[in-house]
């Protein structure tokens, strides 16, 4: 399996943080976001290759970043400059799989995502299923549900809709950007693309997806963190120091 890091981003409402850095890399208890991202699926053993996607003006940040760490990471610059050019979350990934010629069963997240549990139960979680899969929890927020993707789900687990910010969602599970894509999936990006699927937000793709074949949702046992301005970037903090003392310092 690969793993896929969305890091393309420019995080303008995390100005002047990430005015000229990237907002995967800040730190979060003493070491950078996907750094917490990657420990964590390292003990897993599951991930033989990293791909980090990102944009021209922070590429190269991204690249002394990634020799500093042992594992092999490969970092992908789409080209983009600007918050008003980029390519958006699905194509960017579709870049990804071009570039690199991906062929394998593919983890694509956020990297701007913290959680409190580890992915290997999510890994668990897709190989038991055997289909593409996506994590989910219960959001009681309306206004919170109108700006993540919905779906809804059987009792098995299976997705029988999702929807990328709907004005009336159709149920309360939200989905966070974590997705396992099977092997025969990844292949089919490029056809929801050219079929009409959102291409903004990540979870696009897995809406067009759900309509051509098996996906099932994991229930995540614990909270995640969405890092998207200042205030949340100074909870997570709070957060992660309180349940990690010497790493924060």
């Amino acid at each position: 399996m690969k793993c896929l890091i969305l890091a393309a981003g420019y995080a303008t409402r995390l100005y002047p943080l990430t005015e000229n850095f990237p907002k995967p890399l800040l730190k979060v208890a003493g070491k950078p976001i996907l750094d917490h991202l990657i420990d964590d699926l390292q003990a897993s053993a599951a991930i033989e290759e990293y791909i980090v996607v990102t944009n021209h003006k922070f590429a190269s940040i991204f690249e002394q970043w990634a020799a500093g760490r042992a594992e092999a990471i490969r970092i992908v610059d789409d080209g983009t400059s600007s918050n008003e050019t980029r390519l958006g979350a699905v194509c960017d990934i579709q870049y990804a799989i071009e570039q690199c010629g991906i062929d394998d069963d593919l983890l694509v997240m956020a990297g701007d995502n913290l959680l409190s549990f580890s992915l290997k139960a999510f890994l668990d979680y897709f190989r038991a299923k055997g289909t593409s899969c996506i994590m989910r929890y219960w959001e009681d927020d309306p206004a919170r549900l109108r700006k993540s993707g919905i779906a809804e789900v059987d009792t098995e687990g299976r997705i029988l809709s999702m929807e990328e910010k709907p004005a009336e969602p159709r149920s309360n599970w939200c989905c966070p950007p974590f997705y396992i894509y099977r092997r025969e999936d990844v292949r089919l990006v490029a056809k929801g693309i050219a079929a009409g699927c959102g291409t903004d937000a990540p979870g696009s793709f897995i809406a067009w997806l759900c309509t051509q074949t098996p996906v099932h949702a994991f229930q995540m046992s614990g909270p995640r963190y969405d890092i998207g301005n200042l205030e949340s970037y100074r909870a997570v903090q709070e957060i992660f120091e309180k349940a990690n003392p010497s790493e924060g310092r």
